[in-house]
């Protein structure tokens, strides 16, 4: 039985609100509800619809969701289920970043992101071992994922270049395999296509144009930067957070490397997409440029280009999965782009690493070097107490989250 629109946001308003803890519960949490409990998808749907996501850039369980809904229900459906899995965290996301901006200064609230950023160094390493036991399947997709790593943190190459040769890498090793033609079907569904694209793409634009026009040139930017990040976020939010860390730190100068790491701790105590964090810099970086009315306007032109190309996608490719599954270059170009993400990961992980281990690292020819004698013992030792708690007794990460900033608010206290 088709569900009504109405159950459709009931359930979908359901798992939007309990969607914490990562792309892997919260598409635990979709299966749950969309084929064991209601049986509104068939599991081979789900499974496809899944593996087509995790084809595209962006957000994999917010794409899903959004599939989930237009399979039921249409255009009106996916907006549905892919509105619902992102406000609420945004919601959550914006009442955070006006408590950061407003009080993030203080000394106790300094004290307690000590703890939180000691958890988001386990955080990252807990994914990167996770990506790698699916990623790292024979010495090709090491070789990728080192290469990756060397490329970004010695040499500085942008993340859509990696992401682009990679692909193209693995494009190539499955060139002897001939694709099948994306047949377009009776109905007239390339004219279909063709108008959900132009609608979609003018959507998308339309506020970046708006805001060229009117001379903001600070909104532009921010526009036409996380833009080019919705295109190339493949692999999900931890991989793409290198290159943003890099770009909004090094190149705009909007956050620094501690605000940064702020940021992803506490998109990860909220529910929805953890590639949220970008509405986040988005505030804050609007803060830091004139205060409220700014931080107001970049933050919903962040989450406008982030979320906006993701309705395109799905919308434009949904017609056509079963055929986009049947092309194994397209996979891969897909297992390619996922081993060099790992190496990808793995720099998030040492930048993240030095810049709360160490007062002071230096920029170099050849990636970040840390000052030795700037070793801090205080986070070291929330560092080890993180990494017991999410990776010897797999306490959940919300918890774990609030456990080191309390642990963290303690020491303070102490000393």
């Amino acid at each position: 039985m088709q569900p009504t629109l109405l159950q459709l946001f009931l359930v979908f308003g359901r798992i939007g609100v309990l969607s914490f803890g990562g792309p892997a519960a919260q598409i635990s949490l979709m299966h749950t509800e969309l084929v064991d409990r209601r049986s509104w998808l068939e599991e081979n749907q789900f499974l496809g619809a899944l593996s087509f996501c995790m084809l595209l850039p962006g957000p994999e369980a917010m794409q899903l969701a959004t599939y989930a809904g237009w399979r039921l229900r249409g255009v009106p459906g996916g907006l549905i289920g892919g509105l619902l899995f992102v406000l609420p965290g945004a919601a959550l996301i914006l009442a955070l970043a006006i408590g950061y901006a407003t009080y993030g200064q203080v000394p106790v609230i300094q004290a307690l992101f000590t703890g939180i950023k000691a958890a988001v160094v386990v955080i990252v390493l807990q994914a990167l071992l996770s990506l790698s036991r699916r990623a790292l399947a024979g010495r090709d997709s090491w070789v990728l994922a080192l290469a990756g790593f060397v490329a970004m943190f010695f040499l500085s190459v942008p993340f859509p270049l990696i992401i682009i040769a990679a692909a193209l890498w693995g494009f190539a090793r499955r060139g002897a395999t001939a694709d099948a033609p994306l047949v377009t079907g009776p109905g007239g569904r390339t004219t279909q296509t063709i108008k959900t694209v132009l609608v979609w793409g003018g959507l998308w634009a339309l506020p970046i144009l708006a805001a060229w026009l009117s001379g903001a040139g600070f909104l532009t930017e921010i526009g036409l930067f996380f833009s080019k990040l919705a295109v190339v976020t493949f692999g999900g939010a931890y991989a793409v957070l290198a290159y943003m860390t890099q770009a909004v730190v090094e190149t705009h100068g909007w956050l620094t490397t501690a605000q940064m790491i702020d940021a992803l701790g506490l998109a990860e105590t909220t529910p929805g997409p953890l590639i949220l964090v970008t509405q986040f810099v988005g505030l804050l970086a609007g803060f830091q440029e004139g205060g409220t009315g700014p931080a107001l306007l970049a933050g919903a032109l962040t989450l406008w280009v982030t979320f906006t190309p993701c309705f395109l996608w799905i919308f434009a490719g949904a017609p056509y999965v079963e055929r986009i599954l049947a092309r194994p270059r397209l996979k891969g170009a897909l297992n390619a782009i996922s081993a060099a993400v790992v190496g990808v990961i793995l720099n998030l992980s040492v930048w993240f690493a030095l810049h709360v281990l160490f007062a002071e690292v230096q920029t170099t020819a050849l990636g970040a070097r840390p000052v030795l004698a700037s070793f801090q013992p205080l986070p070291a030792g929330l560092i080890l107490a993180a990494a017991v708690l999410l990776l010897g007794l797999r306490v959940p990460m919300v918890a774990t989250l609030g456990a080191m900033a309390a642990l963290a608010g303690m020491a303070h206290v102490m000393i």
